[in-house]
């Protein structure tokens, strides 16, 4: 039964969701069988079964959604024996980790360091920078000069703070306080500009709001939020890729918080680096839309620099938020060579993004002349070298802040803090995560 069964299973999708299960039910064991899956699981079809899977399966996939605090409530209510229960992702909802954790073992002492923290490793050497894509390479090392020049910065009278970087990121976090996102966390080896002293830190890099709201909104006081991301969950509601580290070569996509009420129309217009007018859509928003979102199918490459999103009503503005294409230093990971790569700098072939243009639009859009923004793009798609990393950090710095700057060690440079004593750091404390043995009643804690 077991050979036949794994002959056949070897040509069927997600083979683990039923195996197991087929070869219990065939066995001796079979009357031991308990109707009863012992978990609850988080179902919202409304969000989990929106085909959003179609590109891996050939049916319409359902997948259950992350607990929040709200949807404690299903385990609450339970009355049969449960030992289970999903899905919980610590990036979506910390919070309702937390409540059921505190439920089954206890507040944590007063005090008690990070609990309202979580820390997500997402590259660390081991990986190899291979691992890495070309717009994430760019940015957290771009985030990292950053950091040294705030700190130098900040200590222009201090020579033994002025640092250089040495070689790759070692790690990377995400950072989220509260369930909200922080910033990245980038940390490199660096030698002391004066001694050659080496030594680790860790950046902080704090991304910055960029939405503007008019006002006199009328039935527009419903939209909330305007983002512009990539890998957008429309079962969790959240860009995947914290932060929108976007390149010439990704797909962005719009998303608008909504609240309820009245139906509305509003037109979304794409404005690039250089004043082009990208695309422009009409989207429909009724009474009991939360969330709309739409990625527009834009001839790549994508011009870099900063970006443009405008929601019109009637043509005229109602919101706006800027969004930055990052230059790439890198490609396949070497740093680009000027004649075989600057294509990629260059935005589109003939300047459009759609088959339809859309330059008739710059007069309703006020648009000032785009001459010089675009003379100015056909520089900067010539840059290499260190001009090229000089064109990175400014546009990155224009988006990212200097959160704060630690050491791993005891620095020459009194303002360092150590990192395992620095709130923010992956290297800090967080008593949560820790898992001491088991207690002889079961239990960790």
């Amino acid at each position: 039964l077991v050979s036949g069964l794994k002959q056949f299973y070897t040509y069927a999708l997600l083979p683990a969701e039923s195996f197991y299960h087929t070869v219990l039910g065939n066995s001796r064991m079979c009357d031991t069988l308990v109707d009863n899956n012992l978990r609850v699981t988080n179902w919202n079809r409304k969000l989990g079964c929106k085909c959003q899977y179609k590109h891996i399966v050939d049916w319409c996939g359902c997948s259950p959604n992350d607990f929040k605090p709200a949807d404690l409530i299903r385990i609450q209510q339970l009355t049969r024996p449960t030992f289970f229960a999903r899905k919980f992702e610590s990036i979506v909802s910390q919070e309702a980790i937390d409540i059921l954790d505190t439920h089954l073992y206890g507040h944590y002492p007063p005090g008690t360091p990070a609990l309202k923290a979580y820390w997500e490793s997402v590259f660390d050497k081991v990986d190899g920078v291979s691992s890495l894509s070309d717009v994430a390479l760019t940015s957290y090392s771009s985030f990292f000069r950053l950091g040294l020049r705030s700190l130098g910065s900040s200590h222009s009278s201090n020579d033994k703070c002025r640092y250089e970087p040495i070689g790759y990121p070692v790690s990377v976090h995400v950072y989220f306080y509260d369930d909200r996102f922080q910033g990245h966390l980038v940390m490199q080896e660096v030698q002391h500009v004066g001694t050659g002293e080496r030594e680790t830190l860790e950046v902080w890099a704090v991304s910055q709001s960029t939405l503007q709201l008019e006002s006199n909104l009328q039935e527009f006081e419903r939209l909330k939020n305007l983002e512009v991301g990539t890998d957008w969950d429309p079962k969790e509601r959240i860009f995947r890729n914290f932060g929108g580290v976007i390149g010439p070569l990704d797909e962005p996509v719009a998303v608008q918080k909504w609240a309820r009420g009245p139906n509305l129309t509003a037109t979304i217009v794409w404005i690039d680096p250089a004043k082009v007018v990208a695309t422009s859509y009409d989207i429909s928003v009724d009474m009991e839309a939360e969330y709309t979102q739409y990625k527009p199918p834009l001839q790549h490459p994508l011009r870099p620099g900063a970006w443009t999103v405008r929601v019109l009503r009637m043509w005229e503005p109602v919101a706006e938020t800027r969004f930055l294409v990052m230059p790439l230093a890198y490609k396949d990971r070497q740093p680009l060579r000027k004649e075989e790569d600057r294509w990629v700098h260059s935005g589109p072939p003939g300047n459009q993004y759609m088959e339809q243009s859309f330059h008739k639009l710059r007069q309703v859009l006020k648009l000032p002349s785009g001459d010089s923004a675009m003379e100015q793009a056909r520089r900067h798609a010539l840059l290499q070298g260190r001009a090229l990393e000089d064109w990175v950090d400014d546009s990155i710095g224009a988006f990212w802040v200097t959160g704060d700057v630690c050491s791993t060690a005891t620095s020459p440079c009194a303002s360092l803090t150590l990192c395992p004593k620095s709130s923010w750091s992956s290297l800090s404390p967080d008593p949560k995560a820790e898992l001491g043995p088991v207690k002889s009643n079961g239990r960790i804690r």
